[in-house]
């Protein structure tokens, strides 16, 4: 797998990280508990990491248009 795929690949499985994560605090706060502070901060490294991969991914299509119209 190449470079892309491999940020491909991190990409979902953060962002299912990420989606579980946010699943659970909202279900802590359904039954009626406090979650603890860290429990609110820990979805910000995965989203770090989804905003970096995801602005990669974003840019990928115009690099690639970028370095085709400069070989030309």
């Amino acid at each position: 797998m190449n470079w892309n795929g491999w940020m491909r690949q991190i990409h979902r499985w953060v962002s299912i990280l990420f989606a579980a994560i946010v699943a659970v605090i909202f279900i802590v706060q359904g039954a009626g508990m406090k979650p603890p502070l860290w429990l609110y901060i820990s979805p910000v490294p995965p989203l770090a990491l989804l905003a970096l991969t995801g602005l990669y991914l974003f840019v990928l299509p115009y690099s690639i248009k970028w370095r085709r119209e400069a070989r030309s």
